[in-house]
């Protein structure tokens, strides 16, 4: 089971939007028959200042680039599907009791009270029943999600005001899961999403997240500490990253030790989440690690792992059920797991 937490009106024609730390992105996609098909694709660089910012010219740059993104990629639909980052919203798996459906409104908001960290006067909150606790059928388990109205209304007054149409937004770790995740696997995943400033950490069971999780660490904080502990630029740390990674046998190791403690940090919280699932769902063992964004640009990322964790760890393919014309691979080869989200933002009408 995928859950789609739309928010807004359902249209057939529209496209959607990845604001990230560092870039933007955009695609639009067409279902038929035999499946998806790309349609429209784009990606550019911006600054992290831009982005992350509240000052009035940030935003306005920032309006500017978007609108640009779109003319040059050929979009002509205002409708658009917008993802929320991981950091900006709250998400949890609730147990619940089997509530008649006239009264679910108000026993999830009861939960939504018990567990969300902020005051759900300022905060949109969403849920998805996802089945059937698998310990105990006498109980559902539900997706809470929330993020506060100062985000997504500053988000959706950015977009209106150049002339866009918002009908969806969703959370980024939803959209993840709908592109890495086939509609028939039932089997039990890790997705790592690992991106340039964060992380995402999403376990999921047939189709359906268990734990959503968002770390303050990613690609540039490898980056930062190569700077600090071999005492080089940014440039070349972002080479060191990119082309040794975690290789013990490349630099004589040195790029590795300047990246462990960053790296065991990182790998006890997915260590973390893994006994979190195996604690709450005895006997339902997970089989692989999905990895994907710059996390694959990372050698040596994948096998470390798999080192510390035993699960294999498979790259993470956004677009292995999307057909995407030569033109377009070329276009986005280098760079194509980077849209793990966004993809997953466009096929939002599939499930």
């Amino acid at each position: 089971m995928i859950i789609n937490m739309k928010l807004f009106e359902a249209v057939d024609d529209f496209f959607a939007l990845d604001i990230g730390s560092t870039s933007l992105n955009v695609v639009q996609l067409h279902k038929s028959a035999i499946g998806w098909s790309l349609e429209k694709v784009g990606t550019m660089t911006v600054d992290m200042k831009i982005t992350s910012s509240d000052a009035p010219e940030h935003k306005q740059k920032l309006s500017e680039m978007i609108m640009n993104l779109v003319s040059q990629t050929g979009i002509t639909t205002k409708n658009v599907v917008l993802g929320i980052p991981s950091n900006k919203m709250f998400a949890t798996v609730v147990n619940m009791p089997e509530v008649p459906a006239s009264d679910l409104a108000t026993a999830v908001r009861y939960q939504a009270e018990q567990y969300v960290p902020m005051s759900l006067d300022e905060a949109k909150i969403d849920w998805a029943v996802l089945g059937k606790l698998p310990t105990d059928p006498t109980l559902n388990e539900v997706l809470l999600v929330s993020v506060e109205n100062a985000y997504t209304e500053a988000r959706l007054d950015m977009l209106e005001n150049i002339g866009l149409n918002v009908i969806a937004l969703e959370p980024d770790s939803i959209a993840v899961i709908r592109s890495l995740v086939d509609t028939s696997d039932t089997s039990n995943n890790i997705i790592i999403r690992f991106g340039d400033n964060t992380t995402d950490i999403i376990v999921v069971s047939t189709g359906a997240p268990k734990l959503v999780r968002a770390l303050p660490t990613g690609f540039q904080t490898m980056v930062r500490a190569l700077q600090q502990n071999l005492n080089i630029d940014e440039g070349q740390a972002t080479q060191f990253v990119t082309k040794f990674g975690l290789s013990p046998d490349k630099l004589e190791g040195k790029v590795m030790q300047a990246l462990e403690n960053v790296v065991e940090q990182f790998m006890s919280e997915v260590s973390k989440s893994a006994k979190f699932f195996d604690g709450k769902y005895p006997g339902i063992p997970i089989s692989t690690v999905i990895l994907t964004d710059a996390g694959l640009s990372v050698p040596g990322f994948a096998q470390h792992i798999t080192d510390k964790t035993g699960l294999s760890v498979v790259s993470g393919n956004p677009w292995s059920r999307v057909n995407v014309s030569q033109a377009d691979q070329q276009k986005i080869q280098d760079i194509s797991a980077t849209f793990a989200v966004c993809v997953g933002l466009a096929m939002r009408n599939e499930r």
